[in-house]
C-alpha cells in the first residue's frame, strides 16, 4: 500500500483527504471599503466648508487685470478692420506687429461677416498669426441671435 501525499501514515485513524483551502475570502475587505466609502462621503462636503471671515481691505494692485482683446473684423466686402479703423492690404501686417509690440500676449478675437469667403477670413487669421500674436479666436453669434458689442477704440 502506497502512501499518498496528504496520508501520514498507514495506520491513522483519520483518512480524509483534507486539501489547504487557497481561496481568499474577499467579503470581509469589500465590507470595510463600503464602510469607508461611506465615510468619505459623508465627510467629503464638510470639509469644503470654510470658516467665515471678514478680510483687510488693502490699496494694493490686482494682480490680473482683464485686458480687452484686440478685435479685428472682415465685413462681407472683405476689408480688414483693427477696432474701427480700416487695415490697407498693404498696411496691415505693418499695423498689426505695432499692436504686437505694445502686448503679444494680447488676444485677438477675429470677426467675419457670414457672406466673407472663408479663404479671406483665414487670411486675415494669417496676418494676425504672422504679426506675433499667439492667441487668436474666432467670434460667431449664439443662435438665439445673441450679437457681440461694437468694439471700443482703444
Amino acid at each position: 500500500m502506497g502512501m499518498g501525499p496528504l496520508q501520514t501514515g498507514a495506520g491513522d485513524e483519520d483518512d480524509f483527504d483534507a486539501a489547504p483551502l487557497s481561496e481568499i475570502n474577499v467579503t470581509p475587505m469589500v465590507d470595510v471599503m463600503l464602510v469607508l466609502l461611506i465615510i468619505f462621503m459623508v465627510a467629503a462636503p464638510l470639509m469644503t466648508v470654510g470658516v467665515p471671515v471678514q478680510l483687510p481691505k488693502t490699496a494694493a494692485a490686482k494682480t490680473s487685470e482683464n485686458k480687452k482683446p484686440v478685435v479685428v473684423s472682415v465685413d462681407k466686402d472683405g476689408h480688414a478692420f483693427l477696432a474701427k479703423e480700416a487695415l490697407p492690404p498693404e498696411g496691415a501686417l505693418a499695423r498689426l506687429k505695432a499692436v504686437a509690440a505694445e502686448d503679444p500676449g494680447q488676444t485677438v478675437l477675429v470677426r467675419g461677416d457670414k457672406d466673407v469667403p472663408y479663404g479671406k477670413v483665414m487670411e486675415v487669421m494669417g496676418l494676425v498669426g504672422q504679426a506675433g500674436f499667439a492667441k487668436v479666436s474666432l467670434i460667431a453669434n449664439a443662435p438665439g441671435g445673441a450679437a457681440l458689442p461694437p468694439p471700443s477704440p482703444r
